[in-house]
């Protein structure tokens, strides 16, 4: 006699919302696929576009090249540079190759830019918090003259930092750090330069902070949290530390559904799921799927904030 299936143990799924792709993210990806479209294959594009294998894999198949150099790139086919920015060497090296480029930097990294020059042609000592060798911190640091700026990783590298005028110092940061580890540095760098000056609008960006927010809100009530990115993506990265320090047991990054081991839930009766703001919204619904195969899986969704930023293509791409 046939035995009837045991049933399924129940999985809520609580899905933190806004996840996934930020505004300029959407615009770097589809300068790319307009790029191809206008111009035909190949195009080549200077380091990954964003921080995502599937995103890169996927414009690969479309006619995309990735680089890591210009030096890499002939001149006679299109270069896209990163939503992360450049060092200003980099346009000019292609403007001295004549060389048809188009520049995917995010707005909001292009904000940071602006901010440094500022300081730098007022003559302020600069610090800028982020995480060495990032290419969102080289492309900054790569604005101005080498030495101009000073890197601030930790709360102990702003303890230590030596300003030669501590009362004409200014600090920037990269967009997509912490919020909360970004603040303890900030106030330590306030405590000992209280005339420090500050980002007219602060400089971590609204979906980086909106993304930590969510998983905030979803990590209190989730047993487990899973954090769809990849591993060199500095804002999914984040949301796992988030999620750590905000209440989840466990929290996992993983590129997609195939990076999901199942032993991870076994105690767990709630499971929280993210995305970094390179992350496509299938990879959501693929580990959904796959969630759905194991557990009598139910769905709900935390909201946070609504979000309604956009930005414009370059004029070049512009229909």
């Amino acid at each position: 006699m046939l035995q009837e299936p045991r049933p399924r143990r129940p999985l809520k799924v609580l899905l933190a919302t806004p996840r996934g792709f930020c505004a300029g993210v959407d615009r770097a990806i589809q300068i790319v696929e307009r790029a191809i479209e206008k111009y035909g294959a190949p195009v080549y594009v200077r380091h990954e576009i964003v921080h995502n294998r599937h995103v890169v894999d996927r414009l690969t198949a479309l006619g995309a090249v990735f680089v890591e150099e210009l030096s890499e790139c002939p001149t006679d086919r299109p270069v896209v540079f990163s939503a992360h920015g450049v060092p200003k060497s980099v346009p000019a090296e292609a403007k001295g190759r004549q060389m048809l480029y188009l520049d995917a930097t995010c707005p909001l990294v292009s904000k940071v830019h602006v901010e440094a020059q500022r300081h730098y042609d007022s003559g302020r000592e600069i610090v800028l918090i982020g995480h060495a060798g990032h290419p969102e911190v080289v492309g900054t640091m790569g604005q101005l003259p080498e030495g101009a700026v000073a890197l601030i990783e930790t709360v102990e590298d702003a303890r230590a930092f030596t300003p030669k005028n501590a009362a004409n110092v200014a600090f920037a940061t990269q967009t997509t750090l912490s919020v909360d580890d970004t603040a303890e540095i900030v106030a330590a760098l306030k405590e000992r330069f209280p005339e420090i000056s500050a980002p007219h609008k602060e400089d971590i960006c609204y979906a980086t902070t909106n993304r930590q927010d969510a998983v905030k809100a979803v990590a209190a009530l989730a047993d487990v949290l899973l954090v769809l990115g990849s591993a060199n993506s500095s804002n999914s990265v984040r949301l796992v530390e988030v999620a750590r320090r905000s209440g989840a047991q466990t929290a996992h990054l993983i590129d997609d559904a195939s990076g999901l081991d199942l032993a991870w839930l076994d105690d767990a009766s709630t499971v929280g799921i993210t995305a970094g703001a390179s992350a496509p919204e299938d990879l959501v619904q693929g580990l959904i799927d796959r969630l759905a195969e194991a557990f009598d899986v139910t769905v709900e969704t935390v909201d946070t904030v609504r979000e309604t930023v956009s930005f414009k293509l370059p004029r070049a791409l512009a229909s």
